[in-house]
């Protein structure tokens, strides 16, 4: 007796679920939208206003010791005489320091059996600054001062535009309304129109900073100061943009 009612208890059950299912509305499927993509680019040109300058001091030596003392002798004149040409202390970062071993291949064993193994002779420490030259004119003397007076390795210098941004505002409506005559083009081509914007981004076009003086361990005694010439900097901007195709 027991097992009939269970068993009309799990038909009903099961007629429930069924009745549930069938009253459930279909879920709809979200309609695919058919789009066009477009990339713009524009382009304004300006003249650098600031130069960050890297530069330091390669100091070698049998021991760490003695190298690290000479070269933090070095060092510091060098720092104290960026300070003395107007360089705020905000503008002088260290960008690099390291001590490492140097060493020398010994070569051993007979013609058949050649081995070599290393031996240490030394110790380099190297230390680095980085600093931001706010006024160009400035550029050369500093540069030059920097080598008389210790540095005997040059980075490189890159110029830098402070207001890159904002001036690229208009290099951006030239990279939309680049975008927009593309996709007309294309759109006319394909016999279709253009509907709605659907999506607007930037892409990260920033050109790297122009490296000049790459150059290591300079000797300038009785040179004339180096000319720099900061040119112009090319700030580009490229925009995608995505369009619904209307139906």
């Amino acid at each position: 007796m027991r097992s009939l009612q269970t068993a009309g208890r799990i038909a009903l059950f099961g007629a429930a679920v069924a009745l549930a299912a069938t009253t459930l509305p279909a879920r709809a499927e979200t309609p695919r939208i058919a789009t066009i993509d477009m990339v713009g680019t524009g382009t304004v040109t300006a003249a650098p206003d600031m130069a960050i300058l890297t530069s330091g001091v390669v100091s070698d030596a049998e021991t760490a010791g003695d190298a690290m003392s000479a070269n933090t002798t070095a060092m510091s004149a060098v720092i104290a005489r960026i300070k003395e040409s107007g360089i705020e202390q905000r503008d002088i970062q260290t960008s690099g320091f390291s001590v490492q071993p140097r060493y020398r291949q010994i070569k051993s064993g007979s013609l058949d059996n050649t081995e070599y193994r290393s031996e240490i002779i030394g110790y380099r420490v190297s230390n680095n600054v980085s600093v931001r030259v706010r006024d160009l004119a400035k550029l050369g003397g500093l540069l030059d001062t920097m080598v008389r007076d210790g540095a005997n390795q040059v980075g490189g210098v890159s110029f830098i535009v402070s207001d890159a941004d904002k001036l690229k505002d208009k290099a951006r409506k030239e990279a939309t309304a680049d975008a927009i005559r593309k996709a007309e083009i294309y759109a006319e081509a394909a016999g279709i129109k253009l509907g709605r914007v659907l999506s607007i981004s930037e892409q990260d076009y920033s050109p790297r900073p122009v490296m000049m003086m790459a150059r290591a361990e300079m000797k300038m005694d009785g040179a004339a100061p180096a000319p720099i010439e900061a040119g112009e900097t090319s700030l580009d901007v490229r925009v995608n943009i995505t369009w619904e195709i209307a139906q």
